[in-house]
C-alpha cells in the first residue's frame, strides 16, 4: 500500500528501538500564538525542530471537557520531538495553566500528561477534543484536578495525530519522547509563565500509564535539564505479549486491532499488508477512522487470525521476520516496561532517580494482573523506590479512582516529601 511504502522508504532498513542521545532543545519561540488551528496539525514537509521547540501555537479560548476545573488559560502547540529511530518529528499538545497566581513555594509545577487509549486517527487527538471537538476522550476530570491543585498541565496527544498521520500506539520511545518534549515545550510557549526550572510530575493511565513509565525510564538520559520528582502510572501495558494474548478475541480486542496498526508504524520493515485479506485491509481502515468507543465496539470478541490470509495465530505472526531481519516478536519485546531498570549510578539502561507510583483496579479486564505484579517486581527488585496500590474497579473505573491519590502523591513530591515505597 502507498502508506507503507512511504514509512518503509522513510525509514530504511533500521530494526529495533534504538537509544537516543539527550538534545538540549535550543530557543523554540514564536513572538506569539497566532497560528490557525488548521496549521497547528499541519505536519511540516520536514520536521527539523529541536525536541521541546514549539513550531506553532495559538490560544484555546475554552476547554469544554475540563469540567469542574478553575478559571484557565489554554494553548494549542505543535513542538519537535524525535521518534524511536532519532529522526526528527512534530507532536501537538496542549498547555494549561490556572489564571490563579501560584502562591506555593518555588516555581509553579508542571505535570506532563498523557492520556489512555483515544483511537489511531487524528480526529482522536486529545488536543481537538479538550478543545471541544469531542468523540470519547474521558479524562477530562485528571486534567480538572490537577489544575484545581494550582499545577500547570502540559498534555500531549502523543507522536502520530497530525493530519494524515496514524498514532504509533504502544510504541514506547515514541510516547515516552512526546510526554517529555511536551514537557520541555511548556515554558516555551509565549503567555503560560511556566519556567523551564519548574518541578516536573508525570502522569498517565493504560496507554498513557505505558507512555508514562516510559517517560519515566527515558528522563534521565533523554531530558536530563528537566527536574522530575516523580511518576504515577497506572493500568499500564507492560508487556504487549501478555497484554495481547489476553485482548484476543475478548471484548477489547479492539485494542490489539490498534496496537498492531501501530506497530506496524513504527517497523514498516515488518510484513503487514502483505499478510491482511480483504477483512483485515478493512480493519485497518475502520481502526483509522475511529475512536476508542468505536474501535471497541467494531471488534468485539475479535480474533487476530481471522484478518490474515492464512488464519495466522499471534505466535505465528510474532515469528515473521522483516527485510531487516527483526521479527514481530522482536518488536514487541522491544516495548517491554520494567526491563533495564535501575537507580542512577547503576549501570543500568533506564536509570531512575525519582519515586513511582503504579497502581491498576482488582477487576481489570484489560491488563492481566500477573503484568501488572511483574512489573511491580521488576521495579522493586531493582531498587527504583516504587508505591503500589489497587482499586476495587475494572480497567476503566480504576483510571478516575485513582485520580485523588495521584494528585495527593505528586503534591508531596512537589513539596519535597520522601516517598521509598511500599515494595
Amino acid at each position: 500500500m502507498p502508506r507503507r511504502a512511504a514509512l518503509l522508504a522513510a525509514a530504511g532498513l533500521f530494526g529495533g528501538l534504538l537509544a537516543v542521545p539527550a538534545v538540549t532543545a535550543a530557543a523554540g519561540t514564536p513572538q506569539a500564538c497566532s497560528a490557525a488551528d488548521a496549521d497547528i496539525y499541519r505536519p511540516p514537509d520536514r520536521a527539523t525542530a529541536t525536541p521541546g521547540a514549539v513550531v506553532a501555537c495559538r490560544r484555546v479560548d475554552s476547554l469544554p471537557m475540563v469540567i469542574g476545573g478553575p478559571p484557565l488559560n489554554a494553548w494549542k502547540v505543535q513542538y519537535g520531538s524525535t521518534d524511536g529511530r532519532g529522526r526528527r518529528v512534530s507532536a501537538v499538545g496542549t498547555v494549561v495553566v490556572p489564571q490563579k497566581p501560584w502562591t506555593g513555594p518555588g516555581e509553579r509545577p508542571l505535570v506532563a500528561f498523557v492520556p489512555g487509549t483515544l483511537g489511531i486517527g487524528p480526529q482522536c487527538a486529545f488536543s481537538r477534543q479538550l478543545a471541544g471537538q469531542y468523540q470519547d476522550a474521558y479524562e477530562g476530570p485528571n486534567i480538572a484536578a490537577l489544575l484545581n491543585a494550582g499545577y500547570a498541565v502540559a498534555a500531549t496527544d502523543g507522536q502520530g495525530y497530525m493530519d494524515g498521520e496514524v498514532h504509533p500506539y504502544v510504541s514506547g520511545a515514541e510516547a515516552g519522547h512526546a510526554v517529555l518534549d511536551m514537557a520541555r515545550a511548556a515554558s516555551r510557549v509565549p503567555g503560560t509563565g511556566v519556567s523551564p526550572d519548574a518541578e516536573v510530575g508525570i502522569w498517565g493511565y493504560s496507554e498513557g500509564g505505558s507512555g508514562s513509565l516510559w517517560a519515566a525510564q527515558l528522563a534521565r538520559s533523554y531530558a536530563p535539564e528537566l527536574h522530575v520528582v516523580g511518576a504515577a502510572s497506572g493500568g499500564i501495558p507492560a508487556d504487549l505479549k501478555e497484554v495481547a494474548s489476553n485482548l484476543d478475541g475478548q471484548f477489547f480486542a479492539g485494542f490489539l486491532v490498534d496496537a498492531f496498526v501501530g506497530l506496524s508504524v513504527t517497523h514498516p520493515e515488518l510484513p503487514f499488508d502483505d499478510i491482511l485479506d480483504d477483512s483485515g485491509r478493512k480493519a485497518v481502515k475502520d481502526a483509522e477512522s475511529l475512536c476508542a468507543l468505536g474501535t471497541v465496539s467494531r471488534f468485539p470478541l475479535a480474533r487476530i487470525e481471522q484478518y490474515t490470509k492464512d488464519g495466522l495465530t499471534l505466535d505465528q505472526i510474532y515469528a515473521l521476520r522483516g527485510s531487516d531481519g527483526t521479527t514481530w516478536g522482536d518488536a514487541v519485546r522491544a516495548n517491554k516496561l520494567g526491563a533495564g531498570v535501575g537507580t542512577p549510578g547503576s549501570g543500568a539502561r533506564y536509570e531512575i532517580g525519582f519515586p513511582v507510583f503504579q497502581y491498576r483496579g482488582l477487576l481489570d479486564e484489560v491488563i492481566p494482573d500477573r503484568t501488572a505484579s511483574a512489573t511491580r517486581r521488576a521495579y522493586c527488585d531493582a531498587g527504583v523506590a516504587t508505591r503500589w496500590t489497587a482499586y476495587v474497579g475494572d480497567h476503566l473505573t480504576g483510571d478516575a479512582q485513582a485520580i485523588g491519590d495521584v494528585v495527593n502523591w505528586l503534591g508531596d513530591r512537589f513539596g519535597g516529601k520522601a516517598d521509598t515505597g511500599n515494595c
